[in-house]
C-alpha cells in the first residue's frame, strides 16, 4: 500500500466523522484506525506523519498524532 492510499483512507474516515464536534471526530477517527487497520497500515501512517503528514486532513493528522503518541 502506498502513502497515497493511506492518506486517502485516513481522510475518508475523518470526513465521515467531520460532522461531529472536533474532539469527538479526532477520537473516533483514531479509534477506527486503531480497531480496523492492520498494524502495517498504522505503521505506514506513522511513517508518513514523521515526514510531515502531507495531504492528511486536520482531523486525520490530529488522530494519527494521537495514535502515534500511544505507541
Amino acid at each position: 500500500m502506498t502513502a497515497t492510499d493511506i492518506v486517502r483512507m485516513a481522510n475518508q474516515i475523518s470526513e465521515f466523522f467531520a460532522a461531529y464536534p472536533r474532539e469527538t471526530a479526532v477520537r473516533e477517527t483514531a479509534n477506527h484506525i486503531r480497531s480496523f487497520w492492520d498494524p502495517r497500515m498504522r505503521q505506514q501512517l506513522f511513517d508518513h506523519l514523521a515526514k510531515g503528514g502531507d495531504g492528511l486532513s486536520e482531523i486525520a493528522l490530529e488522530a494519527g498524532r494521537a495514535l502515534s503518541a500511544k505507541v
